[in-house]
């Protein structure tokens, strides 16, 4: 049996002004569960955002943080039930890809998660993502993580990335 990983950084790569940061996460529940995490409006809304989601390739995405204040909308790039969900997201003016790969494993599942394409100005995803992912335990049982959770979660994790190059 594996144990769960929570904590640990992201894998960061730099390529030019492109970062790419990649997250492995291992969840002792069905691979359903952590799907439904993923993709169920109600369900993103506990960990991430609230969300809407047209589910199909070329379908729009729509994700609204802390009551409004943060907004995103982009589109379904794949989709293969329940092993593969990505959607674009506009930072500082780039396309980038959001993207989710599930892999059954004895007990669970492993969650990958890659954000490519990010301009390095957007730095700020490696914690964002890091202290979001860190509800989706949370998530899978219908329990919501709250903002200031989340906001005190990221603080605590922001000093694993260090400074990006200028």
């Amino acid at each position: 049996m594996t144990t769960d990983i929570q904590d640990a950084p992201g894998v960061v790569s730099i390529a030019g002004d492109t970062l790419q940061v990649v997250f492995r996460r291992r969840y002792a529940k069905p691979i359903e569960k952590v799907w439904a995490a993923i993709t169920v409006p109600e369900r993103i809304a506990d960990w991430l955002a609230e969300a809407e989601i047209e589910m199909r390739v070329g379908g729009a995405i729509r994700l609204n943080w802390n009551k409004g204040t943060n907004r995103m909308e982009g589109r379904v790039v794949a989709l293969d039930p329940p092993n593969t969900f990505a959607w674009t997201w506009t930072l500082d003016g780039r396309e980038s890809v959001v993207r989710f790969d599930l892999k059954a494993e004895g007990d669970g599942c492993w969650l990958t998660l890659t954000h490519s394409g990010v301009d390095t100005r957007s730095g700020g995803v490696r914690a964002g993502w890091h202290s979001h992912l860190e509800g989706i335990p949370d998530a899978i049982e219908g329990r919501a993580t709250t903002w200031a959770t989340i906001l005190a979660r990221k603080a605590a994790v922001e000093g694993l990335y260090p400074a990006l190059p200028a």
